[in-house]
This record gives C-alpha cells, sequence and structure tokens, in this order.
C-alpha cells in the first residue's frame, strides 16, 4: 500500500511537471510569431486598370458628354484629347491623378483621338487609344431671351426663350433652360408656339427678386436632328412693383408703386370702334419718338387707318396698344374714349410713365368695353389661368 502511494504521487507530480512545461512552451511559440511569419507573405503590386469612357470607334457622340480616362491601382501618367486638325483639347487631371476630363467641350462632326497612358503599382505602364466620331447635327438651333442679361424688371415680366428653329422634344427643351431665384420661387413654362416658351412664377414677382437664366442647349438634341448652338448664363433682377390701373370708365391711370398711389392721370383709351383690351398688359419697350403706323397692324390708310408721329411710347402689346403723348386729345382725356386703342396722355404725364416706369411693369385696363386681351399678344401671360399654365401648353 505504501509502495503504491509514493507511485501514485510521483506520477502526479511527474504529470503537473509535464503540464507546466507544456504550458510555457506553447507561450513561447505564441510570442515569438513563428506560425505569421511562416505563413502571410505581402501580396504582388498590381498592373493598372486603364479605362476610357468612349470605345474606340464610337460615333455620334454629344459633344456635350465629357471625355473621361480613369486608372485603378495606378496613376494616369499623360493624357492627350486631340481634334482633327491635331490640336490638343484642354482638359483636367484631378489631384490623385486617378482620372482625366476635358474641360474644353467638343465640336459637332468631328473625329477626336484619345491616348493615355497609366502605370501601375507594379511599375509597369499602360497605354490605350480610342477614337471617336461627335454626332453632326442636321442644323443647330440658337436661343435667345427676353429678358436680356444685366437688366431691371418688373414684377410682371415673364421669362421669354427663343429657338431660332422649331422645337420637336419640347420636354427635353425645357430640362435645357433652367431658371434659379433668390430667393426660391416656384414657377412652370408654357409654349405658346413652336419656337417661344415662356417660364413665370403663379403670381407677379416680388421686388428684389435674383434671378438667373440658364441655358443648356450645347450639344444637346431638341429633336429632328436639331441640337443647341451655343450655353448661355442670363441674369436679371426685379425692381420696385409699378402697376398702372386703366380705367375705361373713370379716364384715369392710377399708377401705384409697391402698394403706394404715386400718380392720377387723367387718359382717353379705344373709341367704341377700337375699343382697348381688357386684361394684364406687362410693358416691353420704350420710343421717345415714333411713327405710329396702322398698316403694319394691317389697317390701311383708305380703311381709316393713319401714321401718327407720337413722342414718349410704352409698348404695352405686340398689336400696337401704346402709352403715348396725344396733345391733340387733352380735351378728351378724362372724359371720353377716342383712340384707335392706345392710353392717350398728356405730353407731361406720357414723358412721367415714360420715365418712371421700366420693362415688365404692369396695366390692368377694365371697363374698357373691349375685347379680352389676348395672352400671345405681347406678354399677355397672365391671362392664361394658373391651372391652365402649368399644364405646358405642349
Amino acid at each position: 500500500m505504501g509502495m503504491w502511494g509514493r507511485r501514485g504521487r510521483g506520477a502526479v507530480m511527474a504529470g503537473v511537471a509535464v503540464m507546466l512545461i507544456a504550458g510555457c512552451s506553447g507561450g513561447g511559440e505564441s510570442s515569438a510569431g513563428a506560425p505569421s511569419t511562416s505563413s502571410s507573405a505581402p501580396p504582388p503590386p498590381k498592373p493598372v486598370t486603364l479605362t476610357l469612357a468612349l470605345n474606340n470607334g464610337a460615333a455620334d457622340v454629344s459633344p456635350g458628354l465629357p471625355v473621361i480616362a480613369t486608372a485603378a491601382d495606378g496613376k494616369l501618367t499623360e493624357v492627350k484629347l486631340t481634334n482633327p486638325e491635331g490640336k490638343v483639347v484642354e482638359g483636367k487631371m484631378n489631384p490623385e491623378s486617378t482620372q482625366w476630363t476635358n474641360t474644353e467641350p467638343l465640336g459637332y462632326g468631328k473625329t477626336y483621338k484619345l491616348v493615355a497612358t497609366a502605370t501601375g503599382e507594379d511599375g509597369k505602364p499602360q497605354s490605350k487609344e480610342s477614337s471617336f466620331t461627335t454626332v453632326k447635327p442636321r442644323t443647330l438651333t440658337y436661343v435667345s431671351t427676353n429678358p436680356q442679361d444685366g437688366t431691371t424688371i418688373g414684377v410682371g415680366q415673364p421669362l421669354a426663350f427663343y429657338f431660332d428653329e422649331p422645337v420637336a422634344d419640347k420636354v427635353a427643351a425645357e430640362k435645357m433652360l433652367e431658371i434659379t431665384t433668390e430667393p426660391k420661387v416656384e414657377g412652370a413654362f408654357y409654349w405658346f408656339n413652336k419656337k417661344e416658351v415662356h417660364w413665370r412664377p403663379e403670381k407677379f414677382w416680388k421686388p428684389g427678386t435674383k434671378i438667373t437664366m440658364h441655358v443648356k442647349v450645347y450639344g444637346k438634341h431638341v429633336g429632328d436632328g436639331i441640337y443647341g448652338q451655343e450655353d448661355r448664363v442670363i441674369t436679371t433682377t426685379v425692381g420696385d412693383e409699378v402697376i398702372h390701373e386703366a380705367d375705361g370708365q373713370s379716364h384715369q391711370v392710377i399708377t401705384k408703386v409697391n402698394g403706394q398711389v404715386v400718380r392720377t392721370m387723367p387718359t382717353s383709351m379705344g373709341k367704341p370702334a377700337d375699343a382697348t383690351p381688357t386684361g394684364t398688359y406687362v410693358l416691353m419697350e420704350k420710343h421717345s419718338h415714333m411713327i405710329m403706323d396702322s398698316t403694319t397692324y394691317g389697317l390701311a390708310l383708305e380703311n381709316g387707318g393713319y401714321r401718327t408721329p407720337v413722342d414718349w411710347a410704352y409698348r404695352m402689346s405686340n398689336s400696337g396698344i401704346f402709352f403715348h403723348s396725344a396733345p391733340w386729345s387733352i380735351g378728351d382725356q378724362g372724359r371720353r374714349n377716342v383712340s384707335h386703342g392706345c392710353l392717350n396722355l398728356s405730353p407731361e404725364n406720357a414723358k412721367w410713365v415714360f420715365d418712371n416706369s421700366k420693362q415688365g411693369d404692369v396695366v390692368i385696363v377694365k371697363n374698357s368695353g373691349g375685347p379680352v386681351l389676348e395672352s400671345w399678344d405681347g406678354f399677355g401671360d397672365w391671362q392664361v389661368p394658373w391651372a391652365q399654365w402649368v399644364q405646358g401648353n405642349r
């Protein structure tokens, strides 16, 4: 029994020693890191992946589309885009030298060559080239505007865009015309014909509003093979609210500036046979002196027409309605309507309107006995109800 007791004790001790040794040696292997150093070699450096956005042989490319070269797992070392004459097209590299984009627009109907070289993480260079051709339009369209750049306008002025070619894709064209305002104003487009579209808010502009019209048509298709000729940026500012309220029964024009009455002027509107149309007009252009010629509106001299020199004329419509000086009708002004449709004023009052009004100021004509002003006559935009306007008339 005693012998067995001694053996058992010795065996236990030996086992503890083995465990301790094993524990120490295991910790030593882990701290030495032998397994990690023997199994994880660094990955080899990668070759560059060079991508050109336009494939070789691409045709009918929009000149407004950016030409891009991109390097992954490396850097671009040289990018050159040349036109058919060999002239280099300007471009810009990003700070990481991983992407190049042209900054100079391309031309229509031209073949360009893009050559790019990049070096990968492995130090090896790679080159690619692409030759592509831009679209050749059937014709180009230029977009003019009213108002023009740098102007101050009245609260009634719509933003008018005039294409010099008919627009087949009106929805696409609207997306090319971007209006930004400060403060922000909601508005909508309305087409008067295939070449003319206007944008306006639901109600008159607020004085002080800053407006920027971005015409972004270059390189873009408006349908039927017609592309935009040139991008433009037009800025304008809304001035004081000036509203002339003209009453055909009281024969008075009451002018309000920012809601305050500043002047009351006797007037004579169109006689019953030539009654002035009723509605909301927008002042368009002014002439210190002009010949009012009815033949330009289709009324011959022998049929009661006229060719009369006038001073201080401010156009209200394309059909020939003006504010103007009419010294010959002073006796009628404030009493009866005797004109061919214009709003006759005394020389002093006509000069005051001439000096104190601007394009886009509003004239509201009522009680004249005339027909309703047509929306397409001058800037008769406010004659179109908002619910109808927002449909776009496309």
